[in-house]
């Protein structure tokens, strides 16, 4: 039997992401989001929901740029305390032992520890209450070649050890349930040939090489 609970934010798990800002080293700040996600593919889109006060708030209003990097187990300790301790009062890449690296089109810089970096370049700013949304088109993004398929030229993020956060939690991402459409995945045919020898192997008993 299912509870009925007032409206709020019930959409878990999501991503818990650091946005990185600033167009100086002086002003280069971190701080943990976990409202955010694609808005759209073609042209490709994102979000960031921002509560006014924050420090790095007016950053990016003021830059327009902003960079999201995804995060791992080894990062989970540093995406929590940047949540929790404002830019105002600490040097948030130095606190965490971070490094902060140039990125290809925006000022803003990326966290060379992220296995992946989207670049950010703010097309909207939506106000809806406790949060503004910085709609955002991305202008590029930068993935540790660690995680790349030298072979097949695939981006193998299950080898980076995400985390998600649900419901004030954060979490590894588990094992692997399925892909993408393979729920309707067609069985591919047997040749005429290949159905003949299973049909002919299945009939002979190969120890003692006599039909059964």
């Amino acid at each position: 039997m299912k509870l009925s609970w007032k409206p709020g934010t019930m959409i878990y798990p999501l991503p818990a992401v650091l946005v990185s800002c600033g167009e100086t080293e002086q002003e280069y700040n971190l701080f943990t989001v976990a409202w955010t996600g694609t808005v759209c593919t073609n042209p490709p889109m994102c979000y960031i929901s921002v509560r006014p006060e924050r420090h790095s708030y007016e950053i990016i209003k003021r830059t327009g740029e902003f960079v999201i990097n995804l995060t791992t187990a080894r990062l989970a300790r540093a995406t929590d305390w940047c949540g929790v301790r404002s830019g105002r009062d600490y040097d948030k890449f130095a606190e965490m032992g971070l490094k902060a690296e140039a990125a290809e089109v925006v000022k803003a810089p990326v966290v060379a520890e992220a296995p992946v970096s989207i670049e950010c370049r703010v097309k909207q700013i939506i106000p809806l209450g406790s949060h503004d949304m910085f709609l955002a088109d991305v202008v590029n993004v930068l993935v540790d070649e660690e995680y790349i398929n030298p072979e097949t030229g695939k981006l193998e993020l299950e080898r980076a050890d995400m985390i998600t956060y649900s419901h004030g939690e954060y979490f590894r991402l588990g094992q692997a349930t399925g892909h993408f459409g393979w729920s309707v995945r067609k069985k591919k045919k047997r040749s005429m040939r290949r159905r003949f020898l299973a049909d002919y192997w299945c009939a002979v008993d190969l120890s003692s090489g006599f039909y059964v």
